[in-house]
């Protein structure tokens, strides 16, 4: 197995950590922007990609902060998607932490932009 590097990425959102938290950790709202379907059972979050199933466990949540998921197959890489709000000027980003082989860097920013303009749509940000 090729070794992963890590990938940060940052998106300003016109939105509250309030509405956007739902977003990260509920199936149904992550299916509405970062899958094509979630299924939740017994602690296990299944993300289906093009009819391909990806299985990870929340393993850390800060209410309206932080969501983290631990890839079951592909230990020992999660993914991390932070939300920030700057004190002064009260703007939020979104910051996503995610492992990637070095030849799919690009796709797979690439991909994170693609998600995150749909979340923008589906929040209305």
């Amino acid at each position: 197995m090729s070794e992963k590097i890590k990938l940060n990425l940052e998106y300003v959102l016109n939105s509250s950590p309030r509405i956007l938290f739902p977003y990260l950790q509920e199936p149904n709202e992550l299916a509405q922007w970062f899958a094509d379907d979630v299924n939740y059972h017994d602690g296990i979050y299944e993300f289906v990609w093009d009819n391909e199933s990806n299985r990870a466990r929340l393993v850390s949540s800060k209410e309206n902060k932080s969501v983290k998921f631990k890839w079951l197959d592909d230990e020992p890489y999660f993914f991390e998607i932070e939300i920030i709000q700057d004190e002064l000027t009260n703007d939020v980003a979104l910051s996503v932490t995610d492992y990637v082989k070095e030849d799919n860097l690009e796709d797979r920013k690439q991909i994170w932009n693609n998600s995150i303009g749909y979340l923008q749509r589906v929040i209305g940000a």
